[in-house]
């Protein structure tokens, strides 16, 4: 059973449809109650970090978020500023991450960019593979996701990078320590390769 988090940030209908679509459980956790059910968990996220990092630390579910990921290792998906929020900081807020990877956000550095417009990173990019991972199985190197951000994770270790992509500068795509994965791009926008994405991440135990 994989498990959405539903704490006021990110479009968690759109990933529901796409599980029911592969014929995966799926469950929308509103409580610790719920993710007790869960094999593994989504972070959506969009907006800004601070205010993200505050809805989850105010819905009730982040000492049981804590408790799946660090004493019950089981599998997380953070996704866009998601997987923002799982590093120690970012330069977008000053609210503290939730430590997962060690790594933190930096703002996209706008004097690499060439073309107008600078930021966001917005459209469909190229992902580079880093290291083989079960996150990728099926998909190519090289290809194309969808992304919309201007600020980026930026992993302690190098071993934790899975992908990357270029814009200016190299930017994380997809990151992971043990069973916590990060991903920078939207797999719900990005046609059956992101949904590809997702299958390999609910067959991860």
């Amino acid at each position: 059973m994989t498990g959405i988090l539903n704490y006021g940030v990110g479009n968690i209908l759109a990933f529901e449809r796409i599980f029911k679509q592969i014929d995966s459980k799926i469950l929308i956790v509103n409580s610790g109650e719920d993710l007790d059910k869960c094999d593994r968990v989504i972070l959506p996220g969009v907006g800004h970090f601070d205010v993200a990092m505050k809805r989850l630390n105010n819905s009730g579910l982040r000492d049981s978020l804590d408790k799946f990921i660090l004493t019950e290792n089981k599998p997380l998906l953070g996704i866009c500023v998601g997987m923002q929020m799982l590093g120690y900081s970012s330069d977008e807020g000053e609210m503290k991450g939730l430590g997962y990877i060690l790594g933190e956000t930096k703002k996209i550095n706008i004097k690499n960019l060439q073309n107008k417009p600078y930021l966001p990173h917005m459209g469909w990019n190229n992902i580079h593979f880093n290291k083989n991972d079960t996150i990728l199985n099926e998909i190519e190197n090289d290809e194309n996701f969808y992304f919309l951000h201007s600020y980026h994770f930026v992993p302690k270790n190098y071993s934790d990078l899975i992908c990357f992509s270029i814009y200016g500068e190299k930017l994380s795509a997809i990151v992971s320590n043990n069973k916590v994965y990060g991903i920078q791009f939207h797999p719900e926008k990005s046609h059956s390769q992101g949904i590809q994405i997702l299958r390999n991440f609910s067959k991860i135990y």
